[in-house]
């Protein structure tokens, strides 16, 4: 399997390399992007040969000058391959089919070497083949930001602040892999596993970790760059950035975390994990509910889940440190679920996303509207992922949310009074994360796709191509099956499993799911069957009661003003708006969390002017990075300027000094 992974590795790097040549020609971006799909098929399938069969190790003929770079698959690497396979086909057919269109992709050389990035950093085996391939997923990711050239100055100002927190990520990461060499001696993995971190070194290491993976993955507060990259790239690279690209910085925090810092380390190591996961879910789930671009909501969403994710493997290790296996299994595969769960359902809800716009030319909530009528396949579609992302049984998201919240129940267990306090603190926060979450998906698939159009371009919206809704049915349909098959699913993970936690899946029978022995149990198929029954139940009794026929005519004329004659039946705009469907949440929590702010000028009595009723909110975390960090690079930029006036000499010393400093902070290293 892992000759399988390099051979579509490597494929993706020579479509990086010949895209220039072959975007000069007509059919070259066709051969581009169905390279791309193929690729990503072969990716899946390798991952999933990699989780049925054994680990697999290999030396390459190159890599930097003190050795060879190494390649690796174990289950660990295969589980979040599995996910970026699957998440890459999708948005690689999409993109095939929407060659025409308002995001044609044009630059083709950064797509398949954001794609080989990815798959790099999964196959990597030492921290130099890590860095590589995480540097390539960023520079390229960040060159797709850049790609849309009508909105430039946000365009630009959401690649700067992207390739801010790009490069301050991969240099936390190079330091953590510094710190955990300079007891190693080498930055192989095999070699970090023999010399595990202990005491301060491990909390330096993981609070490096957090920094660099976690702002790739979008937690709390380094989650400020994703709600303006996100909308600013074409979908189809936003549902991959969403779907495979926080997960691989998940992946690279679970690494770090489960396998190379050891498994002898305390419970208190998992509580930031846990801390840190808690205000991501509420913070995205709030801001998805107060958004009114549809990409920038579900770009909030994604923050929310990679927030319970990270809540599952803070659990995890803490389980692990209080001797709790089943346990840490339990969170462990809660966390590995929700992340190809919601890799596939945000897939699937960004390509839906695209096709909005590409149909009504627009991503504004309230220039939507009764979009069912016109675009029914990528409604259905999307209604899938939206019952997904809000938790509804029996599809993906619930299975996976299900097991967090019993893990999150179960932590009672660890006998620290602390953990046990936080624990519970995290639980109420998570409940309120899920319920935000279902409150933004109702909002946001209510408002685009039901009632009435707001534009005349959305009453005119025409679905996609059959490539098109072919790439919204794959994950949609998966995000059925994985929600009635979540037993199925945890088997497969099994391996990934006990590689972090020497347990075994929580699980019930073939299809079943449960909590931990003796405890409660999930049964989709019951549950969907039920559901069935019940939806079958309702429409037979309404259509014995209903009278014979269909009549159709005019919608009831309740809540709309009285139209003008060239609006029948009532105007459109008189429906809910999307900031008038968050008004509660925005005044009940956004003034403590995200600084909302609402004001009503009123006119001087006597004057015919309107009252203007004026509301909004920012998030506090951007306006805290970036106030500081422009006096920071403008002092920097400065002290840099005085260099140029120092003599040969002085440039020698400082050389000099730098070189004993270092010379002496390894020495250092070496006696502990």
């Amino acid at each position: 399997m892992l000759t399988l992974l390099l051979l579509a590795t490597g494929g993706l790097l020579v479509l990086a390399a010949a895209a220039p040549a072959l975007a000069r020609h007509a059919k070259g971006a066709p051969v581009v992007l169905g390279g791309c799909a193929a690729a990503s098929v072969l990716i899946a399938a390798g991952a999933v040969g990699g989780l049925l069969g054994g680990p697999d190790a290999l030396d390459l003929p190159f890599g930097p000058p003190w050795g060879p770079a190494r390649v690796a698959i174990d289950a660990l690497s295969a589980w979040f391959l599995l996910i970026l396979g699957l998440a890459g086909t999708a948005a690689s057919i999409f993109a095939l089919g929407s060659l025409h269109g308002p995001e044609a992709p044009r630059r083709l050389l950064p797509y398949p070497l954001f794609l080989a990035g990815m798959a790099v950093t999964l196959l990597a085996a030492d921290g130099f083949t890590l860095l590589l391939g995480f540097e390539a997923m960023s520079l390229a990711s960040w060159v797709l930001v850049a790609h849309e050239h009508e909105e430039e100055e946000a365009n630009r100002r959401a690649a700067r602040i992207y390739l801010g927190f790009a490069g301050f990520g991969g240099l936390s990461l190079m330091l953590a892999f510094g710190v955990l060499a300079g007891g190693a001696g080498d930055v192989a993995f095999a070699a970090l596993r023999e010399a595990p971190p202990d005491g301060w070194r491990a909390a330096l290491v993981l609070a490096l970790v957090l920094a660099g993976a976690g702002s790739k993955a979008g937690l709390a507060p380094l989650h400020v760059w994703l709600p303006l990259a996100h909308p600013a790239a074409p979908s189809h690279v936003s549902a991959l950035m969403s779907g495979a690209m926080t997960k691989v910085a998940i992946y690279v925090l679970a690494r770090f975390a489960f396998d190379l810092m050891g498994s002898a380390q305390p419970l208190w190591l998992g509580a930031p994990l846990v801390a840190l996961g808690a205000a991501s879910a509420v913070i995205g789930a709030l801001r998805a509910n107060l958004e009114e671009d549809i990409k920038t909501l579900l770009a909030c969403s994604t923050i929310e889940n990679v927030g319970l994710i990270s809540i599952g493997l803070g659990l995890a290790l803490a389980f692990r440190g209080a001797d709790l296996p089943a346990l840490a299994a339990l969170a462990a595969g809660a966390a590995l679920l929700h992340a190809l769960n919601h890799a596939v359902f945000k897939t699937l809800l960004f390509l839906a996303a695209g096709e909005v716009l590409h149909g009504a030319l627009s991503r504004r909530i309230d220039r939507l509207g009764g979009l069912i009528h016109r675009m029914p396949v990528t409604a259905w579609a999307a209604l899938a992922g939206v019952a997904a992302a809000a938790s509804l049984p029996p599809l993906s998201g619930f299975a996976s949310e299900w097991l967090l919240l019993q893990a999150l129940l179960a932590s009672w267990r660890v006998g620290d009074l602390a953990f046990q306090m936080g624990a519970a603190a995290a639980t109420a926060l998570a409940a309120l994360a899920a319920a935000l979450a279902a409150a933004a998906m109702v909002r946001f698939w209510g408002l685009v796709f039901l009632g009435r159009p707001r534009t005349p371009r959305a009453a005119g919206a025409e679905e996609g191509g059959r490539l098109v809704q072919a790439a919204l049915i794959l994950p949609a349909a998966l995000t059925v099956l994985f929600g009635l098959l979540p037993g199925v699913m945890l088997d497969l993970a099994e391996p990934a499993l006990r590689l972090m936690t020497r347990a075994a899946a929580p699980r019930a029978g073939f299809v079943a799911i449960g909590a931990a022995e003796g405890g409660a149990r999930y049964w989709p198929l019951l549950v969907a069957l039920l559901l069935a029954a019940a939806v079958g139940a309702v429409v037979w009794a309404v259509r014995r009661r209903a009278p014979a026929g269909v009549a159709r005519g005019p919608i009831w004329d309740c809540g709309f003003i009285a139209a003008p004659h060239h609006l029948p039946f009532g105007d459109p705009s008189s429906q809910p708006t999307a900031s008038g469907f968050g008004q509660p949440l925005r005044r009940m929590l956004g003034t403590s969390l995200l600084a909302a702010r609402e004001g009503v000028t009123m006119p001087p009595p006597g004057a015919t002017a309107p009252a203007v009723l004026q509301s909004g909110f920012h998030d506090p975390a951007l306006v805290a990075l970036e106030g500081p960090v422009p006096r920071w690079r403008d002092a920097a930029a400065a002290q840099a300027e005085r260099l140029r006036d120092l003599s040969i000499r002085q440039c020698l010393g400082l050389t000099f000094g730098a070189v004993v400093l270092m010379l002496a902070l390894l020495a250092w290293l070496e006696a502990r």
